[in-house]
Parts: C-alpha cells; structure tokens; sequence
C-alpha cells in the first residue's frame, strides 16, 4: 500500500515564512540534502525527484516567533529504507548537527530543527504489515532508536549519501492546536481523516487509509493558544492531495460547516479552527 498517493489524502509540501532565505535554503541544501526545484529573488522551493517538498518564502518584515501560538511542532520527510535514514544519521552526526531520536515501533525518526526553529522529523517506516491495531488504532511509542544498527545498516551501502533518495516524501505533519476537540472535529468531520492513534487529551493522530499518521496535532503549547501572527516566521501553509471527487464533496462539508474556502487557480486555501492554513490540491 502506498500511502502517499492517490486514492489516498496526503501532505504535499509544506511553506515557511522565513527570515534568511539565503541561510535556510543552504540549510536545507547542504545539511538535510534537498535539491533546489525552482528559485525567484523572494523564495526557493526545494524537493527531491523533481518534487517540490518544502517552500521558503520570504515575507517583508516578518520577525522571529515571540509566544506560543499555533503551527508547527514539525513536518516529517520520509525516506525509503531504513540504509537512508543510516546514511543521513551518520551525515548529521558528521555535521554536527543535535538529534533527538525515536523508535515509534511503526517507523525509526530522528528530530532537529532549523536555523530559523522549525522542528523536522526524518524518518523510515516498518512494513504495514509490523504495524499493530487494535480497535482502530494504531500501537505507537517512544522507545530509543537502535542508532548502531541504523549506522551498520549505512556501513552496508556501497553507496555514501548523496543527498535525499528521489522517492523522498513529504510523509506526515505535526501541528500545535488551540483546541484539540474542535481540530478532531474538522479534520475528521470536514477533511474526511480518521483518528488513528490518541494521547490522553494531550495529542491525536490521524490518517486516511490506515496509514500510522498523515496529521499530528497536540495542545503542548497550551490550550486556546492564538494563530500564527502573519508577521512572524515559521508554517506559512501545507498542502493535502487528493482527487478532484473528494475535492468536490469536502467543499460541500466545508461550506456547510460554514468554512470559508478561498478559490486560487491550482488549489483551494481553507483554516482549520486554529488558524493553519491548508491548501487542498488535486
């Protein structure tokens, strides 16, 4: 099963409102290994196949996060076999990059952030098929990663890293809510997601298609926590895949929910109730 694409509803890509554009996209050139897929003098949109993953923009006067607001906890590339994510373990080590890291028993991650505080998770998954369910939800834990043999199973490569695999994925995103009930409410009821796995009032996780989680959501910033001023950097925007059928019918849940819905030529922009802005593509 793929899980990122189509039938299945996914993330795209993700936007940063940035502050250095030329610091972040060296960054996201040279320590996480993207190549640049388009470039004007106010953004760099970068990926990996071609495929655009992540854009910076540059916004006039946009200043660094003071408080707590909603956005992002992190967006989470996914590579394709556990030798990828050994090879940019050992690469990160090399660059003195500091790493958290986790064994989540359907997936191994490691975590950092960038220049401008973003957090990002690179990770690869176990096969679904490893993955244990039980009444619908998905086992998860944080347990510590076997980091030695994800650098043994680098070691077993003749290949040293490159960069990131051409089927690198945009695989999931995490992001702070203000009101966990009401983020279930619209993910579930307007965007057609289902929770797959829950921290005790504390986290959701959801997905399409019983995959572990193509949306994270937790309340660690605070409960009624207000929107990401415009002003200030970090989640600009994601995007959601998805066919032009499922398009069509969450416009009419969204419009009966009373959600306003901003038509641009490639895609629609909609909020979720704290503020994120997503953009449904086809």
């Amino acid at each position: 099963m793929n899980f990122h694409k189509k039938p299945v509803t996914y993330v795209g890509e993700v936007g940063l409102k940035v502050m250095d554009l030329k610091r972040m996209k060296q960054f996201y050139q040279e320590i996480i290994g993207f190549d640049v897929i388009s470039e004007e003098q106010n953004y760099v949109e970068l990926g990996s196949g071609g495929k655009v993953l992540v854009k910076l923009e540059a916004v006039e006067g946009v200043t660094s996060k003071q408080g707590r607001y909603a956005g992002l906890y992190h967006f989470a590339i996914l590579l394709p076999t556990r030798e990828d994510l050994g090879k940019i373990l050992v690469h990160l080590h090399q660059q003195g990059i500091q790493l958290g890291s986790s064994d989540h028993l359907v997936s191994e991650a490691l975590y950092l952030s960038d220049p401008e505080g973003n957090g990002i998770e690179i990770y690869r998954d176990r096969e679904p098929e490893q993955w244990n369910w039980s009444n619908d939800e998905v086992s998860m834990t944080v347990d510590p990663i076997d980091a030695q043999g994800l650098v043994e199973a680098a070691q077993s490569s003749s290949e040293p890293w490159k960069g990131m695999p051409e089927t690198t994925v945009m695989g999931h995103i995490h992001l702070h809510v203000s009101n966990l009930v009401e983020a279930r409410d619209f993910y579930v009821e307007a965007l057609g997601f289902e929770v797959v796995s829950s921290l005790g009032g504390q986290a959701l996780f959801l997905a399409d298609q019983k995959y572990h989680h193509h949306i994270g959501m937790n309340v660690w910033n605070g409960a009624g926590i207000p929107a990401l001023p415009e002003k200030e950097a970090g989640l600009h925007y994601y995007t959601l895949i998805m066919d032009e059928e499922k398009r069509k019918e969450l416009g009419k849940k969204l419009q009966t929910m009373g959600t306003e819905i901003v038509e641009r030529d490639n895609y629609w922009e909609v909020k979720d109730p704290s503020g994120n802005a997503i953009r449904l593509l086809v």
